[in-house]
């Protein structure tokens, strides 16, 4: 996992995961990975770069998530949702057009959106070039970002088209650091700091098996996982496993005579955005993966998201379960198909009425990947001095202690 850190971040105290900092706490029915983020889901790898230069004005990032380490010519079905567009989120029409995701997906802050689409085809051209040294296969660059002007100075661009192929030349299948990190450095979240977050979960289910009963198909799990940018929402709205934890915090804030967050003054007029990547190694369909992308939005509002009107609420489900051939540019009969010839091509996907668990999964994955998010974020002084707390973890405890349900 690559990570780049010029200056750190103001010390807000040791910082952990939500299952961590309140034990017990229960999001869902269904068991986590080994890591608890999206590279639980086999062959996806993922790497951040964070950026803390000019003095403390500039504080953003880049995170790349490859759906497979031969993206470029080993596509994957794909599916997006659009809660709320007030943002960006590069080579949507080319995925609402054919299903296909055959990129990257690089998340980033507005103005590095740019640099960002360089950067994937300057990686593709110099590791799949044809003959006159461009890139030899179809590709249309995945970008998604989120405003953090706040606390990063968006004119300084240092988010440039040589570290996004490095963040991409990097990627691996180590756990993805949270908080302020990635493309989610500079980020703000429902009255705290925001960032980025990811868990997964496992759902059993069966594997394909054409010459048999559907009762004697092989028992197989599969994987699902979210990966967030949250940038988004207001203190009072907070709510954690249920317990108003915003409200609470406000109220106590409001009784000491204290105003309104820093965190909620930055977002006086404007929301912020969240953008969520799903994925799953589970057989689906481009369809099927519009519906599973749907999902992340339970997820968001559980936790208190209401897709305010400019903020970009966009989401991007991935499926690994098959292997779809990308267009090449190539004479090689094996790899070149005549577009006038239709042939079929077979893939295996999951009966619809059998996805309730990949449905809950992905609900239930975002919905932890954003507390993870204000559970590792740190505070952060930057731009104009501006800064915004952390979630302080030991007032979270306390009000969990005393709110939170308690299996018998």
């Amino acid at each position: 996992m690559s990570s780049t850190t010029t200056v750190p971040t103001k010390d807000s105290g040791a910082r952990g995961r939500v299952r961590d900092i309140v034990p017990g706490i229960h999001i869902g029915d269904y068991k986590t990975g080994p890591k608890n983020g999206i590279t639980d889901v086999p062959g996806v790898l993922a790497s951040t770069q964070e950026f803390h230069l000019n003095g403390g004005r500039v504080n953003t990032g880049v995170t790349v998530i490859l759906p497979r380490r031969d993206w470029c010519t080993d596509g994957c079905n794909a599916g997006m949702f659009r809660l709320n567009g007030a943002g960006e989120f590069t080579g949507s029409h080319w995925i609402a057009e054919t299903g296909m995701l055959s990129s990257p997906i690089v998340l980033t802050n507005t103005t590095s959106v740019g640099g960002a689409y360089q950067g994937i085809y300057e990686y593709a051209n110099e590791h799949h070039a044809n003959e006159y040294g461009f890139c030899d296969y179809f590709l249309v660059p995945v970008i998604g970002e989120t405003y953090d002007g706040y606390l990063n100075d968006l004119g300084a661009f240092p988010i440039t088209p040589q570290r996004v192929a490095h963040g991409i030349a990097t990627a691996s299948d180590a756990p993805v650091p949270e908080g302020n990190r990635g493309g989610g450095t500079g980020m703000i979240c429902q009255g705290f700091k925001g960032g980025t977050g990811t868990a997964s979960r496992i759902v059993p289910g069966f594997g394909s098996s054409p010459d048999a009963a559907a009762a004697e198909r092989p028992e197989k799990e599969y994987t699902v996982a979210a990966l967030v940018q949250a940038n988004y929402g207001r203190l009072n709205h907070l709510r954690i496993a249920g317990v108003p934890v915003g409200r609470i915090i406000a109220d106590e804030r409001a009784a000491a005579g204290q105003g309104p967050p820093a965190a909620d003054r930055a977002k006086d007029g404007k929301d912020g955005s969240i953008v969520i990547v799903v994925a799953t190694d589970a057989p689906l369909s481009p369809t099927q993966c519009q519906r599973l992308a749907k999902r992340a939005a339970v997820g968001l509002a559980r936790v208190g998201g209401y897709a305010h009107n400019p903020s970009g609420d966009i989401f991007l489900a991935f499926s690994t379960g098959n292997h779809i051939p990308v267009l090449s540019t190539t004479d090689d009969p094996k790899r070149k198909a005549n577009p006038f010839q239709p042939r079929p091509f077979s893939v295996d996907v999951v009966e619809d009425s059998t996805m309730n668990g990949l449905f809950e999964a992905a609900a239930d994955a975002t919905e932890e990947a954003i507390y993870n998010v204000l559970c590792m974020a740190e505070t952060l002084t930057g731009l104009a001095g501006h800064t915004i707390e952390a979630l302080p973890l030991d007032k979270l405890r306390e009000i969990m202690d005393k709110y939170m349900y308690k299996s018998p």
